[in-house]
């Protein structure tokens, strides 16, 4: 690094957070404090509960399970931090508390990208080849899948923070947003960004496109043999048990295409941060919302745990 570089390695960044409408921080704050606790008791909640129900402990919870530890993560790399910076105005990270986040946040990202796809390919299996269904969703291909999507996500996430992290920052340390998110942090530097760039929109296009292609197929799969079933009955089913996975689907790709497919340009920076704040807070806590509220599995499961649990210690009692 040049002597820019060193500086800013010695001393960090300034979080602004949402500095320019300071009227409104307390509200902010408020807000991403509800957020997060909703995010933390939602996301824990739905990995207790598919690890302690035997109902649920089949290969679509599986994968919600990751699901919800990827967003419990995700939310919790971002927020705390992102508190601290409403709370004061602004906030000092160090640099390689900085880059902590963006390391944190591309790897789980891209992982619930991939974990999406997986779950559309699960989803499909399910509905069109239920009879092959036990077979290609054993155990140990479901825990080979897992850890080739985390494996997948991570070295991806490491090589975008090396190739940013050799990348010379200048005076200017303060970065206009809540968290240290790359694009944000490739305009403070002083050298040619231009490959990381290139680099962060390829990936970018690339991880959706295998993603959203894997969806896509699924469902046209599906739809296909929900259509061709003579039972109303069987196609309201598989109907009902494909929208909570479409729904997260929707939550996950509408704010992150906005977030990361738009012009350098494309608007305001405080209309950008709205659109991070949907991505890093909202989703992880809309997603435990949207596998359980259409799942009658999942709404049962407190009753079948209280009923095999405690029941029995109370008996005895």
């Amino acid at each position: 690094m040049l002597e820019g570089g060193n500086l800013t390695v010695l001393s960090g960044f300034i979080l602004l957070g949402f500095s320019d409408a300071p009227e409104l921080q307390t509200t902010i704050f408020t807000t991403f404090l509800s957020l997060y606790v909703s995010t933390v008791l939602g996301n824990l909640t739905m990995i207790l509960l598919t690890n302690a129900d035997p109902q649920l402990r089949t290969p679509v919870y599986f994968f919600l399970t990751h699901l919800s530890f990827i967003g419990f993560c995700l939310s919790s790399t971002i927020v705390p931090k992102a508190l601290e910076t409403f709370l004061l105005g602004r906030s000092h990270i160090s640099f390689w508390g900085c880059f902590a986040q963006i390391y944190f946040f591309v790897a789980l990202t891209v992982c619930e990208c991939f974990l999406l796809g997986v779950t559309a390919y699960d989803r499909g299996t399910a509905v069109c080849k239920p009879l092959l269904y036990p077979t290609t969703t054993s155990r140990a291909h479901r825990s080979g899948v897992t850890a080739l999507v985390y494996t997948t996500g991570f070295l991806t996430s490491l090589v975008h923070t090396v190739l940013a992290g050799k990348l010379s920052f200048c005076r200017d340390r303060s970065i206009n947003h809540f968290f240290c998110e790359l694009p944000t942090l490739l305009q403070l530097s002083c050298s040619d960004a231009g490959a990381n760039e290139l680099l962060q929109v390829s990936n970018a296009a690339f991880n959706v496109a295998g993603s959203v292609l894997t969806v896509l197929v699924s469902y046209a799969y599906i739809l296909c043999t929900i259509l061709q079933s003579p039972s109303a009955r069987r196609r309201l089913k598989a109907f009902s048990t494909c929208a909570s996975h479409l729904a997260a689907i929707t939550v996950f790709y509408v704010p992150g295409l906005l977030a990361y497919v738009r012009p350098r340009k494309a608007g305001a920076r405080g209309q950008a941060k709205l659109v991070s704040a949907r991505y890093t807070v909202l989703t992880p806590t809309l997603n435990p919302l949207t596998y359980s509220l259409r799942n009658k599995e999942v709404k049962g499961a407190p009753r079948r745990l209280w009923v095999r649990k405690l029941v029995p210690h109370l008996s005895r009692l």
